[in-house]
Formats: structure tokens, sequence, C-alpha cells
């Protein structure tokens, strides 16, 4: 009887989907991750569910869009909330409870009052841990520039990515004297702010030689309040691409392709163990980052590509067909579900809100998916603020539930820069776009759906 397949989980953190190799957008440097979604599925239209980082890996252990069960932000940001708990279903304990060895390297943010090994991994190595091996090491390192980061001194070898790439390889190495088949999850904090690349990442990209967003000359005029506020609540204002994100820039790409190498290396143990055919290789995202684009920082109170969009690939060797997939696909909900049906996981009825994508992926046939992708958001750190988004190839819609929505014709405007909202020309299409969004959140039991949101969406009573 054949083995049951390993699992690797290659988890990082705002990570642009113009922002890596297979995108062939900006030249970015990830031959590594080519090598995962070269020989498996490239998910060119994949969106994230919530582009926040605690909700976002709720979702993928759950299944579940986050607001269904109160996920609605980072619990340790302004306001508690409840979000995840041990007590819900989650498919990583399925795993570990099936015989699989489990291990989890890195940052946990799932559920703050409980450990990973409430949700099915044996050994877990975290990012305080690794943070300070590097603190002991080099006591005397101090970093002055803040959220826009920085050349790092701290030697490749030693780097956060390294060391998670370490650690990764000695479990792949001691694993495979096991017969129990093995699921080790990886999530680097990489490339979220700051972004501090060791030699010779730091130095690999010129800012004067990276184009810049197309977004950058972002005015704000007929959008949402919020978006121009965000400039004087982080105190970018007279931020410019010349005096400063040309410079961020290329910090994120330096440790993108940073990450990338740490993968590489990874990737090389699997090879050498004998154990990459059999092995499910996922490589995915939380979200992405606004990295200067629309003159913005981080991720937050819009919903624009820079963060919406994301890269996704899965490889399995002899049954993940080589191909790039078109099809919209929601990244963390219908990660869990296509991963249950190859690992052949019990779930409970109707407990997943995503497709199983696996039958289409061994055929190579394009997902049977949708036609578009919802995200959700609900504010933090300056405040609360909810919006909800639905896209697809060419149009996207906005629903701010108290500001003015937005609605972009990305075929003519594929920046985001003008809000038609209120041109008649799209009526109709934000009729239908409003409608197709209220199915999908009542399908998936948003509580934002009460009576003035679906007088919004149903009725159009909106500025």
């Amino acid at each position: 009887m054949a083995k049951a397949p390993n699992l690797l989980y290659i988890q990082y953190d705002q990570q642009r989907y113009d922002c890596v190799s297979m995108s062939r957008r900006f030249g970015v440097k990830t031959p590594n991750l080519e090598r995962i979604a070269g020989n498996g599925a490239f998910f060119e239209n994949c969106y994230t569910p919530i582009p926040v980082c605690a909700p976002a890996r709720q979702a993928l252990f759950s299944g579940m869009r986050p607001e269904s069960y109160g996920g609605l932000w980072n619990p340790h940001i302004v306001f508690p909330v409840c979000g995840m708990d041990k007590t819900m279903f989650s498919w990583t304990r399925e795993v570990r409870d099936m015989g699989y060895n489990t291990a989890y390297i890195g940052c946990w943010e799932v559920d703050p009052k409980a450990a990973p090994s409430d949700y099915g991994f044996d050994r877990f190595i975290s990012r305080a841990e690794i943070n300070k091996y590097i603190s002991d090491k080099y006591p005397d390192i101090k970093y002055t520039n803040g959220y826009f980061g920085e050349k790092n001194p701290v030697p490749l070898e030693d780097s956060f990515t390294h060391q998670v790439a370490r650690r990764a390889i000695g479990y792949i190495e001691e694993l495979s004297k096991s017969d129990k088949p093995w699921y080790i999850h990886l999530d680097s904090p990489e490339p979220h702010l700051p972004c501090r690349p060791s030699e010779p990442f730091s130095s690999m990209y010129d800012p004067d030689k990276i184009e810049p967003w197309g977004s950058m000359g972002e005015t704000f005029e007929g959008k949402p309040y919020i978006q121009h506020q965000q400039l004087y609540s982080w105190r970018l204002e007279d931020l410019t691409w010349e005096n400063c994100w040309k410079y961020t820039a290329a910090l994120y790409r330096g440790i993108i392709s940073q990450y990338d190498d740490a993968v590489g290396r990874i990737l090389d143990a699997l090879e050498k163990t004998g154990q990459i055919e059999n092995t499910i290789i996922v490589y995915a995202t939380d979200h992405g980052d606004m990295c200067g684009g629309h003159r913005l920082i981080d991720k937050h109170y819009n919903m624009y590509d820079d963060i919406t969009h994301i890269p996704m690939a899965i490889r399995w060797d002899g049954h993940v067909k080589p191909m790039r997939v078109k099809s919209f696909t929601q990244s963390m909900l219908d990660i869990p579900a296509t991963l249950c049906s190859m690992l052949g996981v019990n779930v409970p009825q109707g407990q997943f809100q995503g497709k199983d994508m696996s039958a289409d992926l061994f055929a190579g046939v394009e997902f049977d998916g949708r036609e578009t992708a919802v995200s959700t958001y609900n504010g933090q750190q300056f405040g609360l603020y909810c919006s909800r988004m639905i896209c697809g190839e060419r149009y996207k819609y906005i629903w701010n539930a108290t500001d003015i929505d937005e609605f972009y014709d990305r075929e003519i405007d594929p920046n985001e820069l003008t809000n038609e909202i209120s041109n008649p020309e799209y009526k109709d299409i934000i009729a239908d776009y409003r409608l197709r969004l209220l199915d999908e959140l009542t399908r998936c039991r948003d509580p934002l759906i009460g009576w003035t949101g679906e007088v919004q969406l149903r009725e159009g009573r909106k500025l």
C-alpha cells in the first residue's frame, strides 16, 4: 500500500500578486516558487477572503469566512474580538488524528488563546524563539527606519527566513525516516513590513530602476474619505516615489527573493531525501501589501488589488497537472476543501464555504469555480469600517456600508484610480454585482447583512 502523501504548506505574509515571477509583471526573481508553480497549478485570479493577517489564517484553518463566527480583525489591535477558537472544527487537527507527524514553524496568528497543539501540531517552533536566537547572537543591532524598512546586518544564514528553512529541513530529514506521513506548516512573516533583507538580497534591486506603481497618481477624488485620511494617520502625506517608496519597494522585492532562496533550500531537501514526488506542496499568502501603491502603506481601509489579489500554487507530482488556472479562486476558503479531498480527511457536511478543486487539478482542466471572488474587511487600528468587495475579470464593486461605494472598470482603469460608482453607464452592471455580492454574503452568514445591508444591496439605496 502506497504511503499517504506528505503536506508542506508554505505561507507568505503580505505578498502581492504582481511581485512574484509567475505573475510576469515587475521582474521580481522567485525561481523557487517557479519550481512549485511550474510543476503544478498556479492561480492567476486568486483572491484572499479577507486582507487581514489573523482572520485570513483563521479562514484557512476553519474553511469558513471569519465573519460567520466573529473573526473580524486581528485580536491584538485596538478592540478585542473573539475569532476562531479550539472548540471549532479544524481540518489541521483531523490530519494529525489520521496519523500524520505534524509541525508548525513561525508566526502563530490563528487563536491567541490556544497553542498550535490545540490545532493538531505536535511540534512548534515559534516566531519568538527564532527572534530570540537572532537577538542573542546579534545583541547590538539597532533598526532605525521603522515600517519603511532597511538593509539587515544579520547574515543571510541567521536571518529569520533561513532559520525557518533550517528548522524545516531538520524536520524533513528526520521525518523521512518514519513510516508515517508528515504535515509541516511554515509561516514566516516576510514580506510583511518592515522589510529588512540581508545581503545579497538587500542590494539585489536598484531603487532607481524600479518601475513606479501605476497608482502613484492617486488623488482620492470621489473615493471614501477614510482612504485619504490614511495619509495623515500614517504620516505619509509628503512621501513620494522618489523620496520614499522606490526604496521601500526595492527592499520589499529583496525580502521576497530572500524568502524564495529559503524555499529553494527546502525543496532541495525534499529532493535529496526522495520525498518531493509524494509531497503536496502549497504556496499561499494571507493577502498583499500596498507598499506605496495608491500612496498608502500596509493593508487597511481599502480593497485594491494591491492587497486582495494574491499568488497561490499547488504542486503534487503525478497528480496535479501543470497549468495556469484562470478561474477565480478564494485561497483560504478553497484550499481547505481541496486539501481535505486530496488527503482523504472526513469533513462535516456543510463545514466548508469554499470549493474542492482537486478533480479539476488532477484532470488538468480549468477549475469549474467562480466568475467572481469576494473579499471582506471590518476595520481595525484607527477605528472600525466595514467593506465588502466583489470582482470579476473586468469589474470590481465595493460596498462600503457607511461611506460612498466604489466601482472600477479595470479594463480601462487597471490601476483602480477612477471611482465609477455614479456613472450611469454602469448602472445595470453595478446592480447585478450588488445582488451577486448579497447572495455570497447571505450564503456565508455575514452578519453585516441586516435589514440595512440588504436594503443597500438589493434596492441600491446608496449615494
